[in-house]
């Protein structure tokens, strides 16, 4: 799931075409149209319902009905399929779709693709292996990926420039934590009273995820194996060393806001008004920071712990499925086909809104045109290639929850990061094991 990233959709006046019907009521199978149950900001559904409307256009014969999630999607789901009125088609997100596949609740896409060959072989021609696989599940396939929605470091191209500093254009070149603690400190301003009056980093995503984002890059991953796992690797020595770092960022190097200024000021506000150097965020934030005053924005990497190591972003993706009890199965499988195949993608690259997930579509004019105000546009283009997977697992929401607990004192500066080894990992092996 996209946490802390997706708000309820207030604009249901996004949805346009006369073949598109918008609803945020309940959906059943009574009616005469095909139930899609998705989550945005009104932003992200006005590009959504482009490549919707275009559907529509080509396919007259097949209605869709937009189904608008609430704060809390996977509950939404589980209380519409529980109730015999599952949408026909759900988004999907990484890390929580595995509790819906494992209650039987989603079709196993394999099924469709072996009775739709040309598209299956297409489909792995143009497909992007890390974003795919992160949807296959014991065996099967129960999403496509639409895009990519992993996290890198946006950054004040004019502030750089004045510090004297160019950072790495792309993800094999990437700063060391060293490297980057030093230009942050460089790029933190205070006035004479010692009020910190330029940040050189702000967090715009969720601060436990992006602490894990620095463990991750010190050569750890979260958990092994990356599907179903059976143990965490959040007590391992590098995880503990890298989250600690993004810690210390804020309580021990005071480049970037506590937790405790946070609550006074806005992360997203600094950086889009020029108080802030790095933020780190994903393309969600992209047009955001575009439609600031006098920002001159760009791109770069995250850190990584040893010099040379390769950065990696997460996965970061939401997937497009089919409920398993779809009556409409044949008009599901050519929605999904559209919205995740070259037509489809080739409009979301145009938006802007997304990175897509077709090679073809990221790479092409539309996207490039989209993101003029982007020179290192190779780390938008080769993310999704350079991202690692979240754990996979019906599991989730449990070990979330005790991240939430555990990060909460280390990113507050009240415990080490060692802490993490004899509780979060402990606590986390026993969900894992007992799930």
């Amino acid at each position: 799931m996209q946490i802390g990233r997706r708000a309820f959709l207030r604009g249901a006046g996004a949805a346009a075409g006369a073949s598109v019907l918008v609803s945020s009521a309940g959906c059943g199978h009574d009616e005469d149209a095909l139930t899609f149950f998705f989550q945005a900001n009104p932003e992200e559904a006005r590009g959504r319902m482009r490549v919707i409307d275009e559907f529509a256009r080509l396919h007259p014969d097949i209605k869709v009905r937009t189904v608008l999630s609430g704060p809390d999607p996977m509950q939404q789901m589980l209380i519409f399929c529980a109730g015999g009125k599952c949408p026909d088609v759900l988004m999907a997100w990484e890390q929580t779709y595995a509790c819906l596949a494992d209650r039987g609740v989603l079709l196993d896409l394999n099924t469709m693709l072996a009775d739709d060959p040309a598209f299956a072989a297409e489909l792995k021609k143009d497909s992007i292996p890390a974003l795919y696989d992160t949807f296959a599940f014991k065996g099967g396939q129960y999403a496509f990926p639409e895009q990519w929605s992993g996290n890198f470091l946006f950054y004040n191209r004019q502030l750089l420039a004045e510090a004297g500093l160019m950072p790495p254009g792309n993800w094999s070149g990437a700063w060391s934590f060293a490297e980057f603690l030093d230009a942050a400190r460089t790029l933190t301003m205070h006035d004479r009273s010692g009020k910190t009056t330029q940040w050189g980093f702000v967090e715009t995503w969720v601060p436990h995820y992006s602490a894990g984002l620095f463990g991750m890059n010190n050569g750890v991953s979260w958990t092994s194996p990356r599907t179903d796992p059976a143990r965490s690797n959040f007590g391992e020595d590098a995880f503990i060393e890298g989250v600690q770092f993004y810690s210390d960022l804020a309580n021990k190097y005071r480049v970037a806001p506590t937790a405790a200024d946070t609550q006074s000021m806005a992360s997203m506000d600094l950086f889009g008004q020029g108080r802030a150097a790095f933020a780190l965020g994903g393309h969600w934030r992209y047009n955001t920071f575009t439609g600031a005053d006098n920002l001159e924005l760009d791109v770069t990497a995250l850190p990584v712990g040893p010099k040379g190591l390769r950065a990696q972003s997460n996965i970061g993706t939401t997937g497009l499925a089919i409920a398993a009890a779809s009556p409409r199965k044949q008009q599901a499988w050519e929605f999904l086909k559209f919205m995740t195949g070259p037509v489809g993608q080739a409009i979301i690259a145009e938006t802007g809104l997304f990175v897509p997930v077709r090679t073809s579509a990221v790479r092409s004019p539309g996207f490039a045109t989209a993101h003029t105000r982007v020179r290192n546009l190779q780390i938008l283009t080769d993310g999704p290639a350079n991202s690692a997977p979240l754990p996979v697992t019906p599991a989730w929401e449990r070990v979330d929850a005790l991240m939430r607990r555990y990060f909460g004192p280390v990113l507050r500066g009240s415990k080490p990061a060692t802490s993490l080894r004899n509780e979060l990992a402990r606590d986390t092996a026993e969900v894992l094991t007992n799930r």
